[in-house]
């Protein structure tokens, strides 16, 4: 049973987008089995967790097609970590979701829950994937599934958006991500993630830095500059899709996969000794500078918070392209922290559309004695981006630091100084604007919090922002016995 978990935790979703969509008549009925199926799912990924924390790989290999490439799944520490995000969130999510497409009568309701079942389904083959084919191909399934969700609108503006997201996506994996692929599998004569590094020995010099650079600019989910412009252009679509990208799957698949390639397939200690690999840091770092400068220009709010990702998904990049144990820990552990914080930070943002149809920073003056519980976790998911204590944001950055102390990288460390301080020049105003600024203008029409089921999801990604910092250990452990493997 355990060996066959990987593949247990893909059919979960997929079995429940069925059962969604033959279930799409009777609303009640289709949300009940969203949320038994991503409770389900759940409940499973956390069962794998005591065998990995016990040192097992459960692993299933589906079928081969040559020697040294098959579609097979492996239950690792990075990939455990990945799976209990998106699984957990996605439950959170789906309560949001049902008040927020109720809330503002959105239509298609039933092709949106199927495709967010789908999302999840390549979610979860990404994360236990047990090689590079076999994550390409969940990898392109992911883009491919979010399209729908990212024009759900259907109107023109947002479909043109829709085919920029889709258009970059799938243009970086083919043009750069596949002959990263190929050009590993001719050197090594395998895909299969291995501790320590496949290519270990296999290729020297200035070529090392040229596969990272098709591998980073790749994997185009990382949105590192210039390969960012999907993200903002995504926005377009419902604030639980902009969740979805941010926190959940998307994003998240893209940095899991950086992160993945440096530690499985380059190996750190391989990587650290090869100087051609070293631009990796300051080309994460420009784009954590230059999102946030482009971030604090922003007056609309999802904008904002998507140049904030841009930013924050650069962290662990480079935080990871430091090569030394700590900052890999920081890496993944932003996995976390980001997600926790800025699935908080939208569900505010689509629960003050919701209740007030305000999309502009300057239209919130005051807005949190009408919303308080929404600007209480707005106010808690933006501190976690700043990295103030306690919030989750302040463990992934206390790692990033040290790891930058240990590696000497006076470039990174700068990098988190400078970002911090921009971090909060965008932040602190909002939520200075909210609690003590007063109304322009009263509403024309009176209103207080969005739905329940919107505002119960966003106090429990508040509480799950906060409740990081105290209670991480599990996540330390994962994270500290990958490092220790690498060695």
């Amino acid at each position: 049973m355990i060996e066959a978990g990987p593949a247990f935790a893909l059919a979960i979703p997929a079995l429940g987008g069925l059962l969604i969509a033959l279930t799409g008549r009777w609303p009640n009925l289709r949300e009940t089995v969203t949320l038994i199926t991503a409770l389900t799912l759940l409940l499973f990924v956390v069962s794998l967790l005591p065998a990995v924390m016990a040192g097992e790989r459960p692993s299933v290999t589906l079928f081969s097609m040559l020697p040294g490439l098959s579609i097979a799944f492996t239950v690792e520490p990075l990939g455990m970590l990945f799976s209990l995000i998106a699984s957990s969130l996605w439950i959170v999510n789906s309560i949001y979701s049902i008040g927020y497409m109720r809330g503002n009568n959105e239509s298609n309701q039933t092709r949106f829950f199927v495709c967010f079942a789908i999302a999840i389904t390549c979610a979860m083959g990404i994360a236990f994937a047990g090689n590079l084919l076999t994550l390409f191909l969940f990898y392109e399934a992911l883009t491919i599934s979010t399209y729908p969700l990212v024009a759900h609108k259907g109107d023109e503006a947002t479909v043109r958006s829709a085919r920029v997201y889709l258009g970059i996506l799938l243009t970086t994996s083919i043009v750069l991500l596949l002959p990263a692929i190929i050009w590993t599998y001719v050197i090594a004569g395998s895909l299969d993630f291995t501790v320590g590094g496949l290519i270990a020995g296999s290729l020297e010099g200035p070529l090392v830095g040229v596969l990272l650079a098709l591998f980073v600019f790749g994997i185009g989910k990382a949105a590192v500059m210039p390969v960012h412009r999907w993200l903002p252009a995504a926005m377009v679509a419902p604030t639980p899709v902009s969740a979805l990208l941010h926190a959940v799957a998307v994003v998240k698949a893209g940095v899991f996969t950086i992160t993945k390639v440096i530690v499985y397939i380059f190996g750190i200690d391989f990587l650290f000794g090869q100087p051609s690999s070293g631009w990796l840091v300051y080309a994460a770092s420009f784009t954590i500078i230059a999102a946030s400068v482009v971030a604090l220009r922003q007056t609309n709010l999802k904008r904002l918070l998507a140049y904030s990702t841009v930013a924050q998904l650069s962290y662990v990049v480079m935080a990871t392209a430091i090569l030394k144990p700590l900052s890999e820990i920081g890496a993944a552990i932003h996995m976390v922290a980001h997600a926790f914080g800025k699935i908080t930070l939208f569900f505010a943002a689509g629960a003050i559309y919701t209740a007030a149809k305000k999309t502009d920073i300057t239209q919130l003056r005051g807005i949190a004695w009408r919303m308080p519980w929404t600007m209480a976790a707005f106010t808690i998911g933006a501190l976690s981006m700043i990295g103030v204590p306690p919030t989750a944001g302040f463990v992934s950055k206390w790692y990033i630091l040290a790891g930058a102390f240990q590696a000497d990288n006076y470039v990174a460390l700068f990098t988190i100084i400078a970002s911090t301080v921009l971090n909060a020049a965008y932040f602190l105003p909002i939520i200075f604007w909210a609690w003590f600024a007063k109304e322009d203008v009263p509403p024309a029409k009176p209103h207080g919090e969005a739905p329940l089921t919107m505002v119960l999801a966003l106090t429990i990604t508040a509480a799950l922002t906060l409740g990081f910092f105290f209670f991480n250990q599990t996540a330390l452990e994962l994270e500290t016995q990958l490092v220790g493997r690498q060695k």
